[in-house]
């Protein structure tokens, strides 16, 4: 696999209300969650933390602050299209600690012209906006999406301009959102 022609991004912002305490630190199988995250983006020459300042220390992960603090994932979308270099940026929760090179992969060979952005489905066929590609040129719609009061990450992309993937594992899109999520099998391994 070559090394990836897109920055890497993880918002890392939320409160956890319905995790209960923070679960970007959480542990699973040895590592917290940020960690999981953060090995599916190695290969990315340029990486972004999104998070509250001085919250995280990640080596080799710029810390990037929220533009817009408690307003969401669509807010940290923001702050990471405007921090990235022109171009692609792997935009991922903190929350996702099954995601793999290959998963970025899969996006990356997805992309055509006129694509803002790649999104997986998952097994039920829902895109997922919190482990998908989006191109830099999105920054003045997430913006505008923002300033009219809008907080869905699922509208960051206009109609037409996302492609989709179907028929990736369906562990990929494993998310954690309380501390009963963290049972299970070492995501590294699927």
């Amino acid at each position: 696999m070559t090394a990836p022609d897109f920055a890497a991004a993880i918002t890392a912002g939320g409160r956890s209300s319905r995790y209960g305490s923070d679960k970007a630190l959480a542990v699973l199988d040895g590592r917290t969650l940020l960690a999981h995250v953060a090995a599916s983006l190695e290969p990315c020459a340029v990486k972004l933390l999104v998070a509250p300042p001085g919250r995280y220390a990640l080596a080799g992960w710029h810390a990037v602050p929220d533009t817009r603090p408690g307003e969401g994932p669509l807010a940290g979308l923001e702050a990471a299209l405007g921090a990235a270099p022109p171009g692609w940026v792997a935009f991922a929760g903190v929350d996702m600690p099954a995601l793999t090179p290959a998963y970025w992969h899969a996006l990356t060979a997805a992309r055509t012209p006129g694509t803002l952005a790649v999104l997986a489905l998952d097994g039920e066929g829902r895109p997922q906006p919190l482990a998908a590609l989006y191109h830099t040129a999105l920054r003045p719609h997430v913006t505008a999406l923002l300033d009219a009061g809008e907080r869905r990450l699922r509208l960051a992309v206009p109609d037409g301009h996302a492609t989709v993937v179907a028929g990736l594992d369906a562990r990929f899109f494993r998310n954690v959102n309380r501390p009963g999520d963290l049972e299970g099998e070492d995501p590294s391994t699927r």
